[in-house]
C-alpha cells in the first residue's frame, strides 16, 4: 500500500482541482453502518428487505413502519466525523479540494468543515412537511416524535429530504456534481462500491490526469485507477499532508 499512498500524495501535490466522490465507507469509520458489506444492513433480518423499507412506495404505505426502521438504524445521532472527513475538509481549506460529492445522508462532511458538500442522496438532518412545506431542521423531532412525526402546525406527514428508491435524483445537484467532476484533475473515489445508479454513473465525465480508487473491496473503476488502494479511507488519507 505504501507506494500508492506516495503516489497519491504526489497526485495531490501536483493538482489544483480535486474533487472527492464518496459512499457509505467514508462513514463506516464513525460507526454508520453501510448496506453491502458482510455486516451491513442488507445482511441483516427484518420483516422486509431494508432496500424495500427504504422506498417510495413503502413509506407511503407503511410510513410507521418505515419510521420505525428508520430511527432505529438510519439516524445516528452520536456518530462523529472521522479522519477521512476532516482531511477533505483540510484540502478544501487549503484550496485543492473543490467538491466533495456523497451518496451518503449523515451530514459529517459538513459537521467536519466541509463547504461544498453535494448530497446525491439528501440529509438526514433536513425533514419537511409533505402537507405545508415546514421545515424540521436536524433530527431531534424525528427523534423525539412517537410513530409517524406529525406537522406542529398543520397535522401533516413529515419526511426525511431523502432520496428513497423509485425517487429520482435532484437535477440541480446532479449538474453541479457532473460540473465538477469534468472539471476535475484529480478525482478521489472513496468508500463506495459504485454499485448505485444513476449516482456512479457520474464517473463517465471524468477526464482528468489522476484517478485514485480507495475502497476495502473492488470496484468497477480499478481497472482504470492509476493509484489504486485497498484500505481503510480514513486511514489511508490521514497520511496524505496538504
Amino acid at each position: 500500500m505504501e507506494p500508492m499512498i506516495e503516489k497519491l500524495q504526489q497526485a495531490v501535490n501536483e493538482s489544483n482541482y480535486i474533487v472527492f466522490f464518496g459512499g457509505a465507507g467514508v462513514s463506516t469509520e464513525s460507526g454508520i453502518p453501510d448496506f453491502r458489506s458482510q455486516d451491513g444492513l442488507y445482511a441483516q433480518k427484518y420483516k422486509y428487505p431494508p432496500e424495500t423499507i427504504v422506498s417510495h412506495s413503502f413509506f407511503m404505505r407503511k410510513t410507521d413502519e418505515f419510521y420505525d426502521f428508520y430511527r432505529d438504524k438510519m439516524i445516528i445521532t452520536d456518530a462523529k466525523p472521522n479522519a477521512a472527513h476532516l482531511k477533505l475538509a483540510e484540502l478544501e481549506a487549503a484550496g485543492k479540494l473543490k467538491a466533495v460529492i456523497t451518496q451518503n445522508i449523515d451530514g459529517l462532511h459538513q459537521a467536519a468543515g466541509s463547504k461544498e458538500v453535494l448530497e446525491l442522496h439528501g440529509s438526514t438532518l433536513r425533514n419537511y412537511c409533505m402537507s405545508c412545506g415546514k421545515r424540521y431542521d436536524g433530527v431531534k423531532y424525528i427523534v423525539e416524535s412517537k410513530g409517524v412525526p406529525k406537522c406542529e402546525d398543520c397535522g401533516g406527514i413529515i419526511r426525511p429530504d431523502v432520496v428513497l428508491y423509485e425517487e429520482g435524483l435532484d437535477n440541480s445537484v446532479i449538474r453541479r456534481a457532473v460540473d465538477h467532476i469534468a472539471r476535475a484533475d484529480l478525482l478521489i473515489i472513496g468508500g463506495t462500491s459504485l454499485v448505485v445508479y444513476p449516482a456512479a454513473g457520474f464517473i463517465d465525465y471524468f477526464h482528468g490526469k489522476h484517478l485514485a480508487v480507495i475502497n476495502m473491496s473492488e470496484t468497477s473503476r480499478d481497472g482504470a485507477a492509476d493509484i489504486l488502494i485497498q484500505g481503510k479511507i480514513g486511514q489511508v488519507l490521514s497520511q496524505i499532508t496538504v
